[in-house]
């Protein structure tokens, strides 16, 4: 098997598969993901972007799936694109399957990434909209006969409710039981094309387009935990920085009212969205994939947060909205 991060190997399998003109072709490593290798080839003429499936993710706990993952995101490029709109999706190249590798047109520059961005306190009501708006897009496409593979949810178990949800339980005393609770709900429900992985750091902003990346999650299963994971990014980016929690809020507010609009979610799903988002919460503090921007005694603020709630559950209303205001006030005296 050869290694995308030997560039000459790679070249020669590029050109073996006339994706690429090797002579003159730089390869530049991309950095910010745990899941795969991922390399930028670029000549004068064209550039693309080669990722490749790791058995073990780079994170300082074990955490191990099947590399076949990288073809679920190649069918993902292929199906979203018919789903979305022009642009918002790199173009599916080719795919190697015994190499596990992929390979799709890069995003041409200027572009940044979302997550950057959110992390500078640049947040725009245009890009949340957005969010919202390719979300429900996703959540509404009726699930046709290309879309069967998606009802294989392993990668999602052991990318998502394992490490997540699973691991967590784990970690923090107390929350097993609602955790569990709620991943075996979520295996239940199989109703809509989910993302898995719909967060700001794998989103592009290309002249205020935003362009969503890293579909190896995708499946037929509960769409409320796409809600739940997205919203979760936004209010620990409300606990991170202070001098925008006010703005970070009001996005989340913002996402949900949006979703509401154009999705036919009900107050049942409303509510599992509650119980993702909660969850999500507590398990980017205490999974095997923390947040690397909160420190420590913000980690331990959101564990207690999240834990006081998940306690009240069962006696109070689990919505969004609910666990928005709670989540913002508890958080309001953090410097």
């Amino acid at each position: 098997m050869i290694d995308i991060e030997d560039h000459p190997a790679l070249l020669e399998w590029l050109h073996t598969w006339s994706l690429i003109d090797g002579a003159n072709a730089r390869c530049e490593n991309l950095t910010g993901g745990v899941s795969n290798k991922t390399v930028l080839v670029s000549t004068r003429d064209q550039s693309v972007v080669v990722k490749q499936a790791l058995h073990e993710l780079r994170v300082a706990t074990t955490w191990e799936c099947s590399p076949d993952r990288i073809h679920r995101e190649g069918l993902g490029l292929r199906v979203l694109k018919e789903i979305l709109p022009p642009g918002c999706t790199p173009n599916w190249l080719a795919e190697d399957k015994t190499q596990h590798i992929l390979v799709m047109s890069a995003i041409p520059a200027p572009h940044d990434n979302w997550k950057s961005l959110l992390l500078q306190g640049r947040v725009t009501s245009g890009h949340i909209d957005q969010f919202a708006t390719l979300l429900a897009m996703i959540h509404t496409a009726e699930i046709t006969p290309k879309m069967q593979p998606f009802r294989d949810t392993s990668f999602f178990e052991a990318l998502r409710l394992t490490p997540y949800y699973e691991y967590t339980g784990t970690q923090v005393a107390g929350a097993a039981p609602f955790l569990n609770a709620l991943a075996a709900d979520t295996l239940s429900q199989s109703s809509h094309l989910v993302h898995g992985d719909y967060s700001p750091k794998n989103i592009l902003v290309n002249n205020g387009r935003l362009i969503l990346l890293d579909h190896e999650v995708m499946h037929i299963g509960d769409p409320a935990f796409d809600v739940g994971f997205a919203l979760a990014h936004l209010l620990s980016k409300a606990h991170h920085l202070a001098s925008h929690r006010e703005d970070f809020v009001h996005a989340a507010h913002g996402f949900w009212s949006r979703y509401r609009e154009l999705t036919d979610c009900g107050p049942e799903r409303a509510t599992r969205a509650g119980r993702h988002t909660l969850a999500c919460l507590l398990a980017r503090v205490a999974g095997r994939s923390p947040l690397e921007y909160l420190n420590k005694e913000k980690q331990q603020r959101q564990r207690e947060i999240c834990l006081g709630l998940m306690n009240a559950s069962d006696t109070q209303p689990m919505d969004i909205r609910r666990v928005i205001d709670h989540f913002s006030t508890g958080i309001e005296d953090t410097p």
